[in-house]
Protein backbone atom coordinates (compact mmCIF):
# COMPACT_ATOMS: atom_id res chain seq x y z
CA UNK A 1 0.00 0.00 0.00
CA UNK A 2 2.83 2.37 0.85
CA UNK A 3 4.51 1.68 -2.48
CA UNK A 4 1.30 2.46 -4.37
CA UNK A 5 0.81 5.70 -2.42
CA UNK A 6 4.40 6.72 -3.18
CA UNK A 7 3.79 6.04 -6.88
CA UNK A 8 0.76 8.33 -6.86
CA UNK A 9 2.74 10.98 -4.97
CA UNK A 10 5.45 10.84 -7.67
CA UNK A 11 2.78 11.27 -10.37
CA UNK A 12 1.25 14.19 -8.44
CA UNK A 13 4.63 15.85 -7.96
CA UNK A 14 5.44 15.92 -11.67
CA UNK A 15 5.53 19.36 -13.33
CA UNK A 16 2.50 18.67 -15.59
CA UNK A 17 0.43 17.55 -12.59
CA UNK A 18 1.45 20.60 -10.57
CA UNK A 19 0.57 22.88 -13.50
CA UNK A 20 -2.86 21.25 -13.84
CA UNK A 21 -3.49 21.52 -10.12
CA UNK A 22 -2.50 25.19 -10.10
CA UNK A 23 -4.73 26.01 -13.06
CA UNK A 24 -7.60 24.06 -11.51
CA UNK A 25 -7.18 25.98 -8.24
CA UNK A 26 -7.20 29.31 -10.10
CA UNK A 27 -10.31 28.29 -12.06
CA UNK A 28 -12.06 27.29 -8.83
CA UNK A 29 -11.13 30.54 -7.10
CA UNK A 30 -12.31 32.53 -10.12
CA UNK A 31 -15.61 30.64 -10.12
CA UNK A 32 -16.04 31.48 -6.42
CA UNK A 33 -15.59 35.24 -7.00
CA UNK A 34 -17.14 35.39 -10.48
CA UNK A 35 -20.55 36.73 -9.37
CA UNK A 36 -18.81 39.91 -8.18
CA UNK A 37 -16.31 40.06 -11.06
CA UNK A 38 -18.88 39.58 -13.82
CA UNK A 39 -21.61 41.46 -11.99
CA UNK A 40 -24.37 38.98 -11.29
CA UNK A 41 -24.21 39.07 -7.49
CA UNK A 42 -27.95 39.80 -7.52
CA UNK A 43 -28.58 36.25 -8.69
CA UNK A 44 -28.63 34.82 -5.17
CA UNK A 45 -28.97 31.11 -6.05
CA UNK A 46 -26.28 31.14 -8.75
CA UNK A 47 -24.02 33.24 -6.51
CA UNK A 48 -24.21 30.65 -3.72
CA UNK A 49 -23.72 27.81 -6.20
CA UNK A 50 -20.65 29.37 -7.81
CA UNK A 51 -19.16 30.23 -4.42
CA UNK A 52 -19.57 26.70 -3.03
CA UNK A 53 -18.55 24.85 -6.20
CA UNK A 54 -15.59 27.16 -6.78
CA UNK A 55 -14.29 26.67 -3.25
CA UNK A 56 -14.79 22.89 -3.56
CA UNK A 57 -12.80 22.81 -6.81
CA UNK A 58 -10.02 24.89 -5.24
CA UNK A 59 -9.94 22.63 -2.17
CA UNK A 60 -9.78 19.49 -4.31
CA UNK A 61 -6.93 20.89 -6.39
CA UNK A 62 -4.99 21.86 -3.28
CA UNK A 63 -5.48 18.32 -1.99
CA UNK A 64 -4.25 16.88 -5.29
CA UNK A 65 -1.21 19.16 -5.28
CA UNK A 66 -0.23 18.43 -1.70
CA UNK A 67 -1.14 14.75 -1.22
CA UNK A 68 -2.07 13.13 -4.52
CA UNK A 69 -1.30 9.69 -3.06
CA UNK A 70 -4.13 10.14 -0.58
CA UNK A 71 -6.61 12.12 -2.69
CA UNK A 72 -6.43 10.52 -6.15
CA UNK A 73 -9.52 8.46 -5.35
CA UNK A 74 -11.75 11.54 -5.60
CA UNK A 75 -10.18 12.93 -8.76
CA UNK A 76 -13.38 11.98 -10.61
CA UNK A 77 -15.26 14.72 -8.70
CA UNK A 78 -13.54 17.67 -10.40
CA UNK A 79 -14.76 16.91 -13.95
CA UNK A 80 -18.28 16.38 -12.57
CA UNK A 81 -18.12 19.78 -10.87
CA UNK A 82 -17.05 21.24 -14.23
CA UNK A 83 -20.10 19.70 -15.92
CA UNK A 84 -22.34 20.99 -13.13
CA UNK A 85 -20.88 24.48 -13.54
CA UNK A 86 -21.71 24.42 -17.25
CA UNK A 87 -25.36 23.45 -16.78
CA UNK A 88 -25.99 25.39 -13.53
CA UNK A 89 -27.36 28.61 -15.11
CA UNK A 90 -30.22 26.63 -16.64
CA UNK A 91 -30.83 24.19 -13.79
CA UNK A 92 -30.73 26.46 -10.74
CA UNK A 93 -34.07 28.03 -10.01
CA UNK A 94 -34.37 31.72 -9.51
CA UNK A 95 -33.87 34.53 -11.95
CA UNK A 96 -33.45 33.52 -15.59
CA UNK A 97 -29.89 33.16 -16.84
CA UNK A 98 -28.36 36.09 -18.66
CA UNK A 99 -25.69 36.15 -21.33
CA UNK A 100 -23.07 37.07 -18.72
CA UNK A 101 -23.98 34.22 -16.37
CA UNK A 102 -24.10 31.69 -19.20
CA UNK A 103 -20.76 32.71 -20.71
CA UNK A 104 -19.09 32.86 -17.32
CA UNK A 105 -20.25 29.42 -16.22
CA UNK A 106 -19.82 27.66 -19.56
CA UNK A 107 -16.24 28.85 -20.09
CA UNK A 108 -15.18 28.38 -16.46
CA UNK A 109 -16.95 25.00 -16.27
CA UNK A 110 -15.27 23.84 -19.48
CA UNK A 111 -11.85 24.78 -18.08
CA UNK A 112 -12.58 22.96 -14.81
CA UNK A 113 -13.77 19.94 -16.80
CA UNK A 114 -10.60 19.89 -18.92
CA UNK A 115 -8.24 20.39 -15.98
CA UNK A 116 -10.17 17.84 -13.89
CA UNK A 117 -10.05 15.31 -16.72
CA UNK A 118 -6.28 15.81 -16.83
CA UNK A 119 -6.00 15.09 -13.10
CA UNK A 120 -8.25 12.05 -13.52
CA UNK A 121 -6.06 10.86 -16.39
CA UNK A 122 -2.99 11.15 -14.19
CA UNK A 123 -4.73 9.19 -11.45
CA UNK A 124 -5.62 6.46 -13.93
CA UNK A 125 -2.10 6.41 -15.36
CA UNK A 126 -0.77 5.79 -11.86
CA UNK A 127 -2.86 2.64 -11.56
CA UNK A 128 -0.76 0.69 -14.01
CA UNK A 129 -2.04 -1.64 -16.69
CA UNK A 130 -5.68 -2.73 -16.40
CA UNK A 131 -6.07 -0.96 -13.05
CA UNK A 132 -3.87 -3.51 -11.26
CA UNK A 133 -1.78 -0.95 -9.41
CA UNK A 134 1.90 -1.57 -8.90
CA UNK A 135 3.14 -4.67 -10.66
CA UNK A 136 5.46 -6.92 -8.73
CA UNK A 137 8.11 -9.21 -10.06
CA UNK A 138 8.10 -12.98 -9.52
CA UNK A 139 8.30 -13.88 -5.87
CA UNK A 140 7.55 -10.33 -4.68
CA UNK A 141 4.44 -9.57 -2.71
Amino acid sequence: MTELRQKYDRVGASPPAQLLDGLTCLAGLYLAISPWVVGFAGFRNLLVNNLIVGLAVAALSIGFASAFGRTYGVSWATPLLGIWTIIAPWVISGQPATTATIWNNVVTGALILIFGAGALGMALSGRGRHGQGVRHGPGEW
